[in-house]
């Protein structure tokens, strides 16, 4: 589960780049009831703002504005000091796409692409921790990663963030999966996972691996059926996850992917 007291190495924040701010909002929002609140910008220049539910911020969304950048949602991860995870990430053989930076005394931030060039980013907490609202419907409840070389990825973030991994085979010989807990923490507080595919099966990131999030749902078909309705399209499912609950990988109209969950009762 994910919670907000963000230990070192959680997921605390999310936020989706799109070409089309206002249609993004209104797309998230019938899927997943969320409330756009703008923070300005529009009309020549990029637009942002965060995405509300029940009041409690879930998200940010802005206009993408890196050169060929795919929409995408990018998930930030908890450090005690940007900085030093900078380091650990140039050491590891990945890159800096975004040197640390602060945004004013909210926090500091820095995006970075593992070896293989999946994108990922820290937050630094000041003034904001994170995401106001998780592991509830409506909001984040998961992190997934797809990428080429299992191996090399636990290798890579167990060294910058110090996780903890667990595998497990998939039903009907699916494959492993890898579930993370954040170093020095219980199973129950797992947070995410990675699964290895084919290049050819990472065509959403033109072969390189990339981060989604996982957002809870009540109703996993009500929430493909709205997103389809409103110009989304479904990858795989709605189908069943013994243990885990009836899925659906989804993109919304401008391509960013994400999943949604139904979890399992009890």
């Amino acid at each position: 589960m994910i919670t907000t007291d963000f230990a070192s190495g959680s997921p605390c924040w999310i936020d989706l780049g799109v070409p089309d701010v206002p249609a993004a909002a209104a797309f998230y929002r019938a899927v997943l009831g969320w409330e756009y609140e703008s923070m300005g910008g529009g009309g020549e220049g990029p637009e942002g703002g965060m995405f509300r539910k029940d009041g409690g911020i879930v998200a940010g969304l802005g206009t993408l504005t890196e050169e060929g950048a795919r929409p995408a949602w990018m998930i930030y991860h908890s450090v005690a000091d940007a900085d030093a995870t900078t380091r650990a990430v140039e050491g590891a053989g990945g890159t800096v796409r975004v040197a640390p930076m602060d945004l004013e005394d909210w926090g500091r931030m820095a995006q970075y692409s593992d070896p293989l060039g999946g994108q990922f980013a820290v937050w630094q907490p000041g003034k904001t921790k994170g995401v106001e609202r998780v592991d509830q419907p409506g909001s984040l409840c998961w992190t997934e990663l797809y990428t080429s070389d299992a191996a090399a990825a636990k290798e890579f973030y167990g060294g910058v963030f110090g996780w903890q991994f667990g595998d497990m085979e998939m039903p009907g010989g699916g494959g492993t999966y890898t579930l993370i807990t954040p170093a020095g923490q219980p199973e129950e507080r797992m947070h995410g996972g990675l699964m290895q595919l084919r290049e050819q099966d990472l065509a959403l990131a033109g072969g390189r691996p990339y981060w989604h999030p996982v957002f809870a749902v009540t109703d996993c078909d009500a929430a493909v059926a709205a997103a389809t309705g409103n110009g989304g399209s479904v990858q795989m499912g709605p189908e069943d996850a013994e243990g885990v609950g009836r899925l659906a990988v989804c993109l919304d109209p401008a391509g960013a992917d994400f999943v949604v969950l139904q979890p399992s009762e009890g």
